[in-house]
């Protein structure tokens, strides 16, 4: 099976040695995906919602790039540092999945690599042929 890794371009990929994405036949694993902003450092600081979004956007578009979509997910985990930031993560994770319905997991922490991130995101998934 040939594998497929896809970057986003974080400075932490070199760094730790990771890539955002990994394909190999039909299944996608994406790894921790963080709220940072398009010109780096961290995205609506403060905000789970907003950070939530950004996780999702930054991981579905690794998901593209390796051949799949939203509706070939099938686990998510939503990883918090604070749990009381639940609800907000959730609405947020509802907006792309209420129809498609993946199993998920939600989990606090103690911290992050970056104190402002509020939130990671990981994503399986199996892609269509």
């Amino acid at each position: 099976m040939t594998r497929q890794n896809v970057s986003s371009g974080s400075y932490l990929e070199p760094q730790i040695g990771f890539s955002r994405a990994v394909r190999i036949g039909n299944m996608v694993a994406i790894g921790g995906t963080a709220p940072i902003a398009a010109g780096g450092g961290t995205d609506c600081v403060g905000d789970a919602y907003g950070q939530t979004k950004r996780c999702l956007e930054i991981a579905l578009t690794a998901l593209t790039q390796a051949g799949g979509t939203a509706e070939d997910v099938i686990r998510t985990r939503i990883i918090l540092k604070d749990i009381n930031d639940f609800k907000e993560a959730a609405r947020a994770h509802a907006e792309v999945f209420t129809d498609i319905r993946p199993v998920t997991t939600v989990m606090a922490v103690t911290a992050f690599v970056d104190p402002d991130w509020l939130v990671e995101i990981e994503i399986d998934a199996i892609a269509k042929d």
